[in-house]
């Protein structure tokens, strides 16, 4: 961390200089020891996937990465960071960490972040942790803020259990 100054001492000429000796004896035993570990860059984030304007899918999607949708879905989309163009339609649910609204969606929209721009469409419930609508957006539906909007906990229909006299009933023969 700190040395000592070398403003005293004479100069050595490069052909008196001498190799740093190796620090620990693993260095010793295998030469290349140094070279093995070499710190890497991070790798860069991939862009994100772009389905075109002229693409029509009907199908369910499912990403860790992000998606910029131009044309239209017919299924569901399950995204990091979910765009929908200005002439994007998408009829199923969205579920994204961050949802960018510019064109139609109908059906149900869940997202940590959710966006509707001036240019936004959407005819179905948003659930959302944070929202921003900006003026101009058409919205038909409900709005709902949960903690954690992206797990469908509400939604799941609760088991039915058959009561004891039902389930204990048993088949009596027809009457003729």
């Amino acid at each position: 961390m700190f040395s000592k100054s070398k403003i005293n001492e004479p100069a050595q000429k490069p052909a008196e200089a001498k190799p740093a000796p190796p620090e620990n004896r693993l260095d010793q035993a295998r030469p290349d020891a140094g070279t093995e570990f070499k710190a890497q860059a991070p790798k860069a984030k991939p862009p994100a996937s772009v389905l075109s304007s002229d693409l029509h899918v009907t199908g369910n999607l499912k990403t860790t990465g992000d998606i910029q949708v131009e044309g239209t879905i017919e299924g569901d989309i399950r995204a990091h960071l979910l765009t929908i163009g200005e002439g994007a339609t998408i009829k199923g649910e969205v579920i994204a960490d961050d949802v960018v609204i510019n064109g139609r969606i109908v059906g149900r929209v869940r997202g940590l972040k959710v966006r509707l721009t001036s240019t936004a469409r959407v005819e179905g419930d948003i659930i959302h942790k944070t929202i921003a609508i900006e003026s101009g957006a058409h919205f038909e539906g409900s709005v709902q803020r949960q903690d954690d909007p992206l797990t469908n906990n509400k939604s799941a229909p609760k088991p039915t259990a058959p009561t004891p006299a039902t389930a204990a009933q048993p088949n009596k023969p027809a009457d003729a």
